[in-house]
């Protein structure tokens, strides 16, 4: 499998027009700088000035790729993006780095857990969130290609699954096919969605697994059809519950008219404990087997949990 770093230069060496660039954060693009050149610019840490002048770029007939941090790029530079780059609709794509659990042991203050409900909310701005980074250099082409602006959230994990849809804009991966529960999830926490879909299934249940891939545009189409033959829908995200994936099935679903009982598991009011990725999703409650129970017991009133450990 082609990296991301490599599919990104490969794809810059072919089209003069691409620019990438960073806020002092080269983790995922070390060997670009000096591969590019002039068309590799770093601002430093200066999040403004980095999606500042990646719009300026825009305007002169590039494709800046950006990429800083995501508590930084989203929160620090949000006035930058809604207006420098998304009222004109130009086609910066920012790559935020470590957001929501990835950010591991970093405090809230590093933590980037609201970054999709700001996204979301400037009109002409799509969102893509990668379960891995196979999922990841998938989609970046055509990314890169479409001519509005992008928030990407960078993955770099192994894939959890072999995935066997091809990428597309607003379309849904439908993992594991069933009539019961539907679980909806994007990026990191598609791995601990297929062990807690294990879970259920071991339980008799027959579940319905959905990697939403693209926030915005979302598949309103696959979530309609979930909730007409499922008894629960089920977002799972690592995300405050408010303006993420919870938000926007419940948004879909009032806009529908159509009724199915919800349930969010999110971050709910807090930042989650600093610590190491395992540690985080154990403390959370965010395991696979923590995840099918909280579903079980929703389902059950409360006194039901996995059997099958």
């Amino acid at each position: 499998m082609t990296s991301y770093q490599e599919l990104l230069k490969n794809i810059a060496l072919a089209d003069e027009r691409v620019i990438v660039m960073a806020a002092e954060n080269l983790a995922s693009i070390r060997d670009i700088p000096g591969v590019l050149g002039k068309r590799f610019i770093d601002t430093g840490i200066a999040e403004q000035s980095l999606v500042g002048s990646a719009a300026g770029l825009a305007l002169r007939g590039r494709i800046p790729v950006v990429h800083a941090l995501s508590a930084f790029l989203t929160m620090r530079a949000f006035e930058f993006i809604r207006t420098d780059v998304g009222i004109s609709s130009l086609p910066v794509k920012l790559c935020g780095g470590v957001a929501g659990f990835l950010s591991e042991a970093n405090g809230p203050t590093h933590q980037a857990i609201e970054d999709i409900a700001l996204m979301r909310v400037i009109p002409s701005m799509n969102i893509f969130c990668p379960s891995d980074e196979q999922e990841l250099t998938a989609g970046l082409r055509q990314i890169i290609e479409h001519p509005g602006p992008f928030y990407i959230r960078l993955n770099h994990a192994r894939a959890a699954i072999e995935h066997t849809t091809e990428f597309e804009f607003g379309k849904a991966e439908v993992v594991s096919d069933g009539d019961d529960i539907t679980i909806m999830v994007y990026g990191i926490l598609l791995d601990e969605a297929v062990k807690a879909c294990n879970l259920l299934k071991a339980e008799g249940k027959s579940v319905r697994l959905l990697n939403m891939r693209t926030i915005k545009p979302i598949d309103e189409q696959a979530i309609i059809a979930s909730a007409r033959r499922s008894s629960l829908l089920v977002t799972l995200e690592d995300h405050f519950i408010t303006g993420g994936l919870y938000s926007i099935v419940c948004e879909t679903l009032i806009k529908n008219n159509c009724g199915c009982s919800v349930l969010p598991i999110a971050l709910e009011n807090r930042w989650f404990k600093p610590a190491m990725l395992p540690e985080v999703l154990e403390y959370e409650g965010f395991t696979g087997e923590k995840i099918a129970d909280r579903i079980l017991k929703t389902l059950h009133g409360g006194t039901y949990c996995v059997t099958n450990r």
